[in-house]
């Protein structure tokens, strides 16, 4: 009867591993983090910059997902880019460390106090999977269970484009080009990294200074599995005065069509405020609906700071136009 337990929890384990996301596409891009998930929005805006995230899911569930991120990028050139991201992705007894390199290129139409200007970037990644074993027990010889950790390193690719145009800005990335397999446990667990498309649009409303709004939506589609996630999002700021500005943001995602069984709804509401260079927020996810699979929301804290900044375009959304 033990072992039939421990094969029935390893399944769930190993089946919840298949599923798991390279790099799961969260909310956290709305906390002045577009990099995360558009690789073309590396020195898109006037400063370089250094993010530092945590977020913790399921509070109060033992072992419950968790992922630190730590990111910057910055221009090099008038016109070229580079950024890099390092994140930790655990979830019980697996865990995902990784490394993303990124080089965009920026081509500017307009004036240079303007902003017309089409983007491209690209991103590497290194990921290394690591299944922890050592706390399976079983009463008799089990050759499933090595009582080790294991690991397996897999690499992958995104190809990303961006248009802004004045106060109006477009996002398209394709996420794991390479269709990468991951081997992970003795060969007899093997997924494919999914590929994913997301296409991010909006529009700012009103200047510095001043009450202004960011309405955006976020659109995801999974090749395979033809799920579609839609995010739809409100962003105000605040400005005190040219040193300190407040901001909150409010995301609801849904899915729609797909092999989903209940569509997924989630509501993200958010708060930052930026003092020069410097910028905290605080995120919290929480799933609505009839099914909810945990009761315990999604917390996420974000540090950051603005390095290397230049002069302020006359137009452009906060993301941008960054205060320094």
């Amino acid at each position: 009867m033990r072992r039939v337990l421990i094969l029935l929890v390893l399944y769930f384990v190993f089946s919840k591993i298949s599923a798991q996301e390279t790099f799961p596409v969260y909310s956290d891009y709305l906390s002045d983090n577009v990099f995360l998930i558009h690789p073309s929005a590396a020195g898109i805006g006037n400063c370089g910059k250094l993010r530092l995230t945590y977020r913790q899911q399921w509070v109060g569930v033992e072992d419950a997902p968790s992922l630190q991120t730590l990111s910057f990028h910055t221009r090099i050139t008038e016109k070229a880019a580079i950024g890099v991201i390092v994140f930790n992705d655990e979830n019980g007894y697996h865990a995902q460390k990784g490394f993303v390199g990124s080089y965009a290129y920026h081509i500017n139409f307009g004036r240079e106090d303007a902003l017309d200007q089409l983007s491209f970037g690209l991103s590497f990644m290194y990921v290394q999977n690591t299944v922890d074993q050592r706390n399976f027990i079983s009463a008799i010889t089990d050759p499933v269970i090595s009582q080790i950790v294991e690991s397996s390193n897999y690499y992958n690719a995104e190809f990303s484009m961006a248009y802004h145009y004045l106060d109006a800005f477009a996002y398209f990335t394709v996420k794991n080009l390479l269709l990468s397999s991951r081997d992970l446990v003795n060969s007899n667990f093997e997924s494919l990294n999914l590929r994913r498309y997301l296409l991010t649009i909006g529009y700012y409303l009103g200047r510095r200074n001043s009450f202004q709004i960011e309405p955006s939506i976020m659109g995801q589609f999974i090749e395979r599995t033809g799920e579609i996630f839609v995010d739809f999002n409100i962003k105000a700021y605040k400005s005190f005065d040219k040193y300190s500005e407040l901001w909150v943001a409010l995301s609801y995602r849904q899915s729609f069509e797909g092999n989903t069984i209940e569509s997924f709804k989630q509501i993200t509401p958010i708060i930052g405020f930026n003092y020069k260079r410097f910028m905290v927020s605080y995120t919290y996810s929480s799933q609505i609906g009839e099914i909810v699979l945990a009761n315990g929301g999604h917390h996420q804290i974000t540090l950051g700071i603005n390095l290397f900044c230049n002069k302020q375009r006359a137009t452009g959304c906060p993301n941008v136009n960054s205060l320094f």
